[in-house]
């Protein structure tokens, strides 16, 4: 989310690898991938995670080889501790009171509303600050106190609705409900439901309805949940812009026209952002106003359930962006004063607010508000079968001051202290443990741009337990180079740099451009490298000017060295696969309320003659090679070279050789490069092929063989006859 622009930039992480691992600093226009053809590297298999009985409390973890990894954490080891015998302390808790953490995450099974066997209907709500609570709705015609709740222990109410004489239930399916709050100074407030299940509103209305939703048939998921992939390849979506049409697209929409396109471009798993239930559709999905309803701007519940089912029988998992920051201030449709007092699931003012995003914080040491976001998760994996999450906003719940004004310089002492929100960080903590018990598949990632140590080791071994952090820094290198330098002042050191500054043995999602970039206010890659020359010149019946050939190259050349180098995840932004031209803009009062930005245009893509389809190729056969040697899911890359002189970088993953010749106007003959595997290698994946517009310089047919002659830190060495330049005319 482009919410801590500015930060990125300023944070260092102790980057920790064995000595095996270190960088050579030897030598870094076109892009050559060598394949060992008689021996390729093995995938490695994910790490198992042992947990103790899921009722129960997890082991006490073994610090020492989380300290051994990362010495820097000596100094803070009884912090470490702290955390976690807090994590113990509320899994006996639960084991206490709820009868485990299964039940209580199981919570909406008894809140909101609830049909039981013989169609009576239960309702129950936490609303600890009214006076009292009653249900209206159009089964009632809207009757505001001839329901009501009765009240229960610890701000619980409940109500139980019999069923018609006809023996149907009270409350019709798609029919209205609200929940009567009387407040304890006096006033009568409406509210929907913070457990509703589906909302909606009607057109020219701007406040959204409790709908029940309890539909005769309820959808039956045919196909299972894949495999968790060994190589995470992301394809981030948003439903609401997946069509070339200026209107929110549908699930539907997504199902038929987009899933088959993720499938064939060779991504494995798809991020969906903005489900949860959000008012404001320019928010990007993230103001949230109901945490259990999917937004009924794209179709119904059943249309999401169906998505995820077909993704899943074409082998695809799917994430959800999930969002537990924070919440939107909005009341009558929103979790704001829902009782009628400024706290209940949040904070009080000023700790309860984000004074940045004008939105409100969950109070993260409230048993109640643990079962509702824990139970929220929950709902996500059981009902509609999601495969994991992508947890919104990190940064902002680890620390009181949110990030905000805050310049991470990667000293340790900002990870520690009394400026870390330790109720919040536990949550984490205790919703990864219970998510990785229930589901051993299961994929959470976190977006956090501070680098907290150990948030993506496992929880019973000291960290907070997310498989993949985002790696944050990437995007804003490429567009802090695209902006501010020349070609030949491009730094291959800085850039391997960046590529490779990570946590050792925390795994990464890198990506070289994401939503963040394609807001408003901000351009795609592809159209910071060819502008406006992107609607006249994008033709192949005419020559490519020299600005759309470099843009195409360096396109292809940036992504490609991303997902080479950059983590063990990567991800890519729908529509950015084929160059998507412009930016990302919703309807809003500053546009006119214009859809002509809130759309992805699949129609260029499936024009022959324009050159769009020439990166989505380059794209599909970079995610289909990755699938055929699995270097995310290798060992970290050896970078042999990083010549400043000939603008090359060559580093070798997983017995794979990639070569990157960025100069703007030089090719090479007879290069040699380092490589630590002997044997015959062919190239496997060219970027200046003709098919992915590139002028074809290589020879295909060519063999490569290695000589035992060591080459920048490698046991072996090979000569290449050409290097090419891939941005020839500039």
């Amino acid at each position: 989310m482009l919410r801590w622009a500015g930060l990125r930039d300023q944070r260092a992480l102790r980057f920790c690898p064995p000595p095996s691992r270190e960088i050579s600093d030897a030598e870094t226009t076109s892009t050559l991938l060598l394949s060992l053809s008689v021996a390729l590297g093995a995938r490695l298999a994910p790490s198992e995670r042992t947990m103790a009985d899921q009722q129960g409390s997890i082991t006490v973890p073994d610090f020492s080889s989380l300290l051994q990894m990362d010495p820097y954490l000596k100094p803070f080891e009884q912090d470490l501790k702290r955390r976690h015998e807090h994590l113990q302390k509320l899994l006996l808790q639960l084991e206490e009171t709820e009868g485990g953490f299964d039940q209580f995450t199981r919570s909406y099974r008894s809140f909101g509303v609830q049909r039981q066997p013989d169609n009576s209907l239960f309702f129950k709500e936490w609303a600890p600050g009214a006076e009292a609570l009653f249900l209206t709705g159009d089964f009632n015609d809207w009757n505001k106190f001839s329901n009501p709740y009765a009240k229960k222990e610890f701000g619980k109410w409940e109500l139980i609705l019999p069923p018609k004489h006809d023996g149907s239930p009270a409350v019709d399916h798609n029919s209205k409900l609200k929940v009567v709050v009387h407040t304890n100074d006096g006033q009568r407030i409406y509210r929907i439901s913070p457990w509703a299940k589906y909302v909606a509103r009607e057109e020219k209305t701007v406040i959204y309805d409790w709908v029940h939703w309890d539909p005769p048939p309820p959808y039956i998921h045919i196909h299972p949940r894949p495999k968790k992939p060994t190589s995470l390849r992301i394809y981030e979506a948003h439903v609401g812009i997946a069509s070339p049409e200026p209107k929110v697209a549908s699930y539907s929409n997504f199902t038929t026209n987009v899933l088959p396109r993720i499938k064939d471009l060779g991504y494995n798993c798809i991020q969906l952002m903005a489900i949860m239930e959000h008012v404001y559709y320019a928010c990007f999905g993230y103001q949230i106003t109901s945490y259990f309803a999917a937004s009924s701007r794209y179709g119904t519940p059943d249309e999401l359930k169906q998505l995820i089912d077909v993704a899943h029988s074409m082998g695809i998992v799917v994430l959800l962006d999930v969002v537990h920051s924070h919440a939107s201030k909005n009341t009558e449709d929103g979790l704001n004063r829902f009782d009628g007092t400024d706290s209940c699931f949040f904070h009080s003012p000023p700790r309860g607010e984000h004074s940045l995003w004008d939105s409100r914080l969950f109070n993260y040491s409230s048993w109640e508000v643990l079962r509702f976001l824990l139970s929220n998760l929950r709902w996500w994996m059981e009902e509609y079968r999601f495969d994991g999450f992508r947890f919104d906003g990190v940064t902002s719940m680890l620390y009181h001051h949110h990030g905000i004004g805050t310049g991470f310089s990667g000293d340790y002492n900002e990870y520690f202290g009394l400026h870390v929100d330790e109720d919040s960080l536990v949550y984490l903590m205790l919703a990864n443990h219970i998510l990785h018990t229930l589901y051993p598949d299961c994929i959470t990632i976190a977006e956090d741009v501070s680098g907290m140590p150990a948030l993506c080791r496992g929880v019973q071994e000291g960290g907070l337990g997310f498989d993949y952090r985002l790696a944050m820094a990437i995007p804003d290198k490429w567009i802090q180079i695209l902006k501010e330098l020349k070609d030949e002042d491009w730094n291959m050191g800085d850039i391997a740099f960046t590529l490779t500054n990570r946590r050792y043995g925390e795994k990464c999602i890198a990506y070289a451009e994401s939503h963040d970039q394609a807001l408003v206010g901000d351009k795609t890659l592809a159209f910071w490298l060819m502008d406006k020359e992107m609607y006249t010149n994008m033709s192949t019946l005419i020559p490519m000017s020299p600005i759309i050939d470099r843009g195409i190259q360096l396109h292809k050349m940036i992504r490609l060295l991303t997902h080479g180098l950059g983590g063990e995840g990567y991800l890519n932004f729908i529509g950015n696969e084929f160059g998507h031209p412009e930016w990302l803009d919703f309807p809003r009062e500053g546009n006119n309320q214009s859809y002509h930005y809130a759309r992805r245009q699949f129609n260029l893509l499936d024009t022959d003659h324009l050159r769009y389809c020439q990166l989505y190729a380059f794209d599909r056969d970079m995610n289909r090679a990755e699938d055929e040697y699995g270097w995310l899911a290798a060992p970290p890359a050896f970078v042999s070279a990083k010549h400043e002189g000939d603008k090359v970088i060559v580093f070798d993953r997983a017995n794979v050789l990639f070569i990157f010749n960025f100069h703007p106007n030089r090719s090479f003959q007879d290069y040699r490069v380092g490589v630590e595997a002997a044997g015959k290698y062919k190239i496997k994946l060219d970027s200046d092929e003709v098919q992915y517009g590139g002028h074809g310089r290589l020879d295909h047919n060519t063999d490569f063989f290695t000589e035992p002659h060591p080459f920048n830190g490698r046991s072996n060495s090979m000569l290449l006859p050409g290097l090419g330049q891939a941005q020839a005319g500039r």
